[in-house]
């Protein structure tokens, strides 16, 4: 009951007439050739992803939505394609990684324009930019759905209805590729899912010629009416008379999901932001706002010029502090900050931390000295022990020798004075 009461997101044929892509100046081929583009790619990523047939189906009717309310030529079809799968995904709890998302993207533009196929790097500017488009467009999305994102597909009609009709088998598949060809049109943003489900039974059974009960009518029992029916069969029998669809580039800046060789001066004029601004109605700022803020650019630049032009004229010992003065000088007026001071502080802590390492040397260096001469005293006292001279002895106890000597001389000195 709360998603019959929810689902109606439902537009008449002349609402989507006047589409905001018709308003920006895109004919009905044009748009119709985007939208199956659009819808191709949703496809293909989904195969390419091993995602379910309804994440797919979810992401085709979320794009066919979203441009509904907004413009071929304000929003890309690729990202937007590639932003609705990853948002379909989450919604049918079959969620994919953004890289993932991305990285598919950009192999299906490499085949699909003949590219050579190169390695997009995650770390790369080029990803970081994919990957940030990628978000802010699934939160256009998200806003101009006003979240409410439940979408029934006729696909969960289909075998019921065969088989209440009791119809063969082969209907069925056909019956359900015609609904996933569907999805491709804008029959899902037109018609409610019950009669886009009885549309393809009716056109399965008239390829396979099939009668189906006329009398009373089969499809007024599935709340759906004859004209609608003819409606659905017709968008059918055009879509396939159409061929092979190509992207049109009427997006206003550079779109692709390939690494980006040649600049264009085209995207340079216009970002993303200015074109988000645009669509919101913000205003944006005027080329002369942009003329000062490339002549306040350029001002630092020629100060800088004329400080080099100078500083060749004079002496090498002066140049580097005339330059350091200049810098410092530029850098105040570029963002209002004393470099100069910055640099002497950060002087001073690396003279602070080599005075430091020289202290912590010095301390290495007198410890080496100590533990030398000590192995140099241990080696002289273990020659000492093993030594057999009685010089090397009189070297050992020269204090003793010298007390024997004058004592014995003594004695001899009383011994004559005894005798005389």
């Amino acid at each position: 009951m709360i998603y019959t009461a929810i689902d109606t997101f439902y537009l008449t044929e002349e609402q989507l007439r006047n589409s905001p892509s018709r308003k920006d100046g895109i004919d009905e081929a044009t748009e119709t050739v985007l939208r199956v583009y659009g819808c191709d790619l949703i496809q293909e990523s989904g195969i390419l992803l091993r995602l379910p047939q309804a994440v797919m189906a979810t992401a085709q009717v979320l794009f066919h939505r979203f441009y509904c309310k907004k413009s071929f030529v304000r929003f890309s079809a690729k990202r937007v394609a590639a932003s609705c799968v990853w948002l379909a995904g989450k919604l049918e709890e079959s969620p994919r990684k953004s890289k993932h998302i991305i990285f598919v993207f950009h192999r299906m533009e490499c085949r699909r324009e003949n590219l050579p196929i190169e390695f997009l790097d995650v770390f790369s500017k080029k990803y970081s930019e994919l990957r940030r488009d990628l978000i802010r467009t699934e939160r256009h999305l998200l806003k101009e759905m006003g979240f409410i994102c439940h979408v029934e597909h006729p696909h969960k009609f289909i075998s019921n209805y065969l088989a209440t009709l009791e119809a063969p088998p082969e209907l069925t598949q056909e019956a359900w590729n015609l609904a996933n060809d569907s999805l491709r049109t804008t029959l899902c943003v037109r018609f409610k899912s019950e009669v886009v489900a009885c549309g393809v039974v009716y056109a399965a059974a008239r390829r396979h010629r099939v009668p189906l009960p006329e009398d009373p009518p089969w499809w007024t029992v599935f709340d759906a009416d004859e004209a609608g029916i003819q409606e659905v069969c017709s968008v059918l029998a055009h879509l396939y008379s159409l061929p092979k669809a190509q992207y049109i580039p009427v997006y206003k800046e550079y779109d692709s999901f390939t690494v980006k060789r040649i600049s264009d001066p085209q995207a340079l004029k216009e970002s993303p932001a200015r074109a988000v601004a645009s669509d919101k109605g913000t205003p944006i700022p005027s080329s002369s706002n942009q003329e000062k803020d490339s002549v306040a650019k350029t001002i630092p630049n020629r100060v800088k010029e004329k400080s080099d032009d100078e500083g060749r004229h004079l002496p090498a010992e002066f140049d580097g502090k005339e330059n350091l003065v200049v810098n410092s000088k530029i850098e105040k007026s570029d963002s209002g900050v004393d470099w100069s001071r910055e640099r002497e502080r950060e002087r001073e802590r690396s003279r602070g931390r080599e005075r430091d390492a020289r202290g912590r040397d010095s301390d290495h260096d007198s410890r080496g000295r100590d533990s030398d001469r000590e192995r140099d005293r241990r080696r002289r006292s273990r020659d000492r022990s093993s030594g057999h001279s009685d010089k090397e002895k009189s070297r050992r106890h020269p204090s003793h020798d010298r007390v024997d000597y004058y004592s014995s001389h003594s004695s001899r000195e009383k011994d004559r004075h005894r005798h005389h």
